[in-house]
Formats: structure tokens, C-alpha cells, sequence
């Protein structure tokens, strides 16, 4: 398997995160979405990283899609509850995960490629409204949980873990360690594993 991403996308960085977890071999090809150069859209019609090339050609996007496939490979280190409302639970977590990112990439976005005469302040604070809302929920849903479910290491850490750390890579005047210190412990907790000291964001 290639995996076709950047260091900085936390999106590919969850997919990283995952595949280093599962123990599984792949070749990391990296792609800047935004070059002049890019080949991305040969892969990937959306032009958006991360992408997973399979050996038979074919090629998965999203990377909701790809480490729910990756997870199904080998039955190490289990990320997801096999069914039912567990699995809702996780999928959820890993939703309201990349949902903070989506809006925090939009007004990163919205600050470094439209000038600053054009910027919306109202479009700026929606999206960032929609962040600190799901910080919000992150915190109140972890609680004093060593993991977003429970005792148990699962695909709702890594896509938290993943995302809390881009803010702090992205945006480090949100002060979300202060507001949320459970959310700290979470993440100096996960950065102690391997797969997150190999994929940190850059």
C-alpha cells in the first residue's frame, strides 16, 4: 500500500497514526495539494490528501473510509467495537474530531489565501465558534476518563489526539490546555506512544 499525504495534515496524520498502530507496512509519498505540480486529482478527484493507493490500483479517499478499511486488515490493536452502538459511539468521537479541524482549516484558510481586506469576521468566528463548541464537548464527554471510552485505546484517541494536536501546531492562541486540562492529560498521554512521536505535525 502507498499513502499519499503531508506531515502536516492531521487528517493524514490520523491515517498514520493508525496504520503504525495496526503494524502495517506502507510506502508514505508525500504531496503538496496546493503545487502547481500536483498529481493528486490522478488519484483522488477531490484533491484532497490523505489517499491510500491498494496493490490491485484502486484507491481509497477520506479518512474516515481509509482507517475503517485499515482496521478490518489485522486483528491487532483493535480501534473499532465490531458493531452497534459502540461503533456509533467511536464514529461519533472521530466526527466531532475532524469537525473541529474542518472549521479551524477553513479560517486558516480564510486568513492566508484571501486578502485581508476581503476576510469576513462573521465567517472567522462561526467556524471558530464551531472549534471551541467541540472542545467543549470533547472535555465534557472525557471527563476523568483515561480515554475517550472509557479504559479502552480506540479510534476516538487518535482522531482526538490528532486534532487536539494540529490546533496546538496551527493555532497556538487557543489556549485549550488551560480551559480543558483533561484534554491535556489525553493528549501527553498519547503523544507517549510511538505512533505519535513518528507522525508529529510539521
Amino acid at each position: 500500500m502507498k499513502l499519499i499525504g503531508s506531515v502536516a495534515s492531521p487528517y493524514v496524520r490520523k491515517v498514520r497514526v493508525v496504520l503504525a498502530e495496526k503494524k502495517l507496512d506502507y510506502a508514505f509519498e508525500l504531496e503538496n495539494v496546493w503545487g502547481a505540480d500536483t498529481v493528486i486529482s490522478q488519484f483522488n478527484p477531490l484533491g484532497k490528501v490523505p489517499c491510500l493507493l491498494m496493490e490491485d490500483g484502486s484507491a481509497l479517499y477520506d479518512s474516515r473510509v481509509i482507517v475503517e478499511y485499515l482496521d478490518t486488515l489485522t486483528p491487532v490493536c483493535k480501534l473499532l467495537p465490531p458493531n452497534g452502538r459502540d461503533r456509533a459511539d467511536v464514529k461519533v468521537w472521530e466526527a466531532l474530531a475532524d469537525g473541529v479541524i474542518d472549521a479551524a482549516v477553513l479560517v486558516r484558510l480564510e486568513k492566508t489565501l484571501r486578502p485581508e481586506a476581503q476576510q469576513s469576521a462573521d465567517w472567522v468566528a462561526r467556524q471558530m465558534n464551531k472549534v471551541h463548541g467541540g472542545l467543549a464537548v470533547m472535555a465534557e464527554h472525557l471527563g476523568e476518563s483515561p480515554f475517550c471510552r472509557g479504559n479502552h485505546y480506540t479510534l476516538a484517541d487518535v482522531a482526538v489526539g490528532c486534532c487536539l494536536d494540529w490546533l496546538s501546531f496551527r493555532f497556538p492562541d487557543i489556549d485549550w490546555r488551560t480551559d480543558y486540562p483533561n484534554l491535556a492529560r489525553l493528549l501527553d498521554k498519547l503523544s507517549e506512544r510511538s505512533s505519535f512521536k513518528d507522525s508529529v505535525p510539521q
